[in-house]
């Protein structure tokens, strides 16, 4: 005899039961096949069941939002409709760098740029702001390179802000940016800057390369940025400009992590960590005062994992110092860098475990492809250690005892969709594995990394390809407004900080939903 059984639904005490039937059948005996009828009803109740689960199912649309809601699944509907009959034209199955014209040409996309979004809570200091910005800083006075622009180079060019030519190094002589600029033209000189600056490119190149030449050519361009970003002036500048981009495109709240870089003066003078995260408090409390639908920005110390133990006790101690002074602003600790290539997290477990209880930790874990390696295992001592959060955490879904943690615990997934393709995890989105954490409801938020990077716009990408190239076709209003809620609920904001983020946004939900239907209801 062959039973066929469907299970109790135990729904979550915030289901949106007006979609439910009062009452499942609890146990359904079928001797041998089901009748149609049997079946008709288990597959009925199968996909009721699967629909609860969905993240933002436990969310109730206003009448308002329902009509937005079949403005943007009519318009998903198309896109998918459109991508199941032409998948070599779906932007969820190619390459970012492939699909910027048709993304941007989508109707879909224009609504979620101006959908508010939130919070970002993983982004990294210097590939905050575009790289369009980033060459109208090197118009200023008084900015010398050495080297050339030659992306295939062996040895990268260096930048500095300074009132004199600095001194020649290793028989290279320094020249004036203005001068060079000039002598090549601004048109050819932005564009050789531009490619040093992006791992953009319009010709496959860096998509048809392995990880580690992708990992290396990314870190470089931190190394070039260093010298245009890190002159104090420029550097207030910067992040003045990144948080005014972000905002733009719907991001209420920026929380990102840094490395706190040499900032230096005009003279030379080089700040210390504590003086550079004053820099950034000055700026965002200006920035606030100026734009008051903003939220707030917090930060996260995040040196490098690749540090020697003699390094890693500095990094601690410059940790225990800003948390002392800076408590509200430096809100937890990191470290960054690839894993396949740098030290795993075990490596500094206890230490981390004698720290103060108050000081959080947001780590990167399992960003691999990798499995039983050292470097997915950084889930399972993020886990151990106490992490608020997880960075990628790519490889989660293949360690079911990984995944019962981070229910169990509540700790959120920072799923970071163009970072993934872009630094080779993943290439087709519809087989990322944030499509599983998004079908049962686990705690995640949609994140950009460095969006500078790539060329995209501070959050709306990531949140386009999550929506229309990771969930479920399924997937609708409900879906976005649970992530943007996470991003407040899993912050670092205090709980009264929470409650206004939750009214600043909800101000600007409204308006957004205002405009959606004056624009786009047929």
């Amino acid at each position: 005899m062959f039973i066929f059984l469907i299970f109790t639904i135990i729904l979550p005490q915030k289901s949106f039961t007006s979609l439910l039937p009062t009452r499942y059948p609890t146990l359904i005996e079928v001797q041998g096949r089901p009748t149609p009828l049997e079946y008709d009803t288990l597959r009925k109740n199968f996909f009721l069941e699967q629909k609860n689960r969905y993240l933002g199912a436990d969310l109730t649309l206003s009448p308002q939002e329902e009509r937005v809601n079949d403005i943007i699944m009519r318009l998903k509907r198309q896109e998918l409709t459109y991508g199941f009959s032409n998948p070599g034209n779906f932007s969820g199955a190619v390459h970012i760098f492939q699909s910027f014209e048709r993304i941007d040409n989508s109707s879909l996309f224009k609504i979620l740029r101006k959908m508010p979004k939130g919070g970002v809570l993983h982004a990294h200091d210097t590939a905050l702001l575009s790289t369009a910005k980033v060459i109208e800083f090197t118009y200023r006075e008084n900015l010398w390179i050495l080297g050339d622009l030659d992306e295939n180079s062996d040895k990268l060019p260096k930048f500095l802000f300074a009132l004199s030519k600095p001194q020649a190094e290793n028989g290279l002589e320094w020249q004036s940016v203005a001068d060079l600029r000039l002598a090549k033209g601004s048109e050819v000189f932005d564009k050789e800057l531009h490619d040093i600056l992006s791992l953009y490119s319009s010709d496959s190149s860096i998509e048809n390369r392995d990880i580690n030449y992708v990992w290396r050519r990314f870190k470089s361009i931190f190394s070039v940025l260093g010298g245009i970003v890190c002159y104090d002036e420029v550097w207030k500048a910067y992040f003045y400009q990144a948080l005014q981009e972000f905002l733009d495109d719907g991001v209420q709240y920026l929380e990102f992590r840094g490395l706190l870089p040499a900032v230096y003066a005009i003279n030379g003078t080089i700040y210390s960590p504590e003086q550079v995260v004053e820099l950034y408090v000055e700026v965002l409390e200006k920035f606030k005062r100026e734009h008051p639908t903003f939220i707030n920005s917090k930060f996260i110390f995040a040196p490098p994992r690749a540090a020697t133990d003699e390094q890693f006790d500095k990094d601690l101690g410059i940790l225990n110092e800003l948390r002392l002074k800076f408590g509200n602003f430096v809100v937890g600790f990191d470290l960054v860098g690839q894993e396949d290539a740098g030290r795993p997290l075990k490596d500094f477990a206890h230490k981390l475990l004698r720290l103060p209880q108050d000081i959080k930790f947001f780590f990167h874990a399992g960003e691999t492809n990798w499995n039983g390696m050292a470097t997915d295992e950084n889930l399972v001592d993020a886990i151990l250690i106490g992490t608020k959060r997880i960075g990628h955490g790519f490889a989660i879904t293949k360690n079911p005892k990984i995944l019962e943690a981070i229910k169990t615990e509540n700790i959120c997934i920072e799923v970071n969709p163009v970072s993934n393709q872009v630094l080779k995890l993943v290439d087709d989105f519809r087989n990322h594995p944030a499509a599983l954490l998004f079908a049962d409801n686990y705690p995640v938020v949609i994140s950009s990394d460095d969006p500078s990077f790539w060329r995209t716009t501070p959050l709306s990408h990531d949140f386009y390809i999550a929506f229309i190239g990771i969930s479920s076709a399924h997937s609708d209003l409900r879906f976005l407004e649970k992530l943007v809620k996470n991003s407040i609920e899993y912050s670092s904001l205090s709980a009264n900080e929470r409650q206004n983020a939750e009214s600043k946004w909800r101000a600007e939900w409204e308006k957004w939903l205002k405009w959606v239907i004056d624009n786009y209801e047929t």
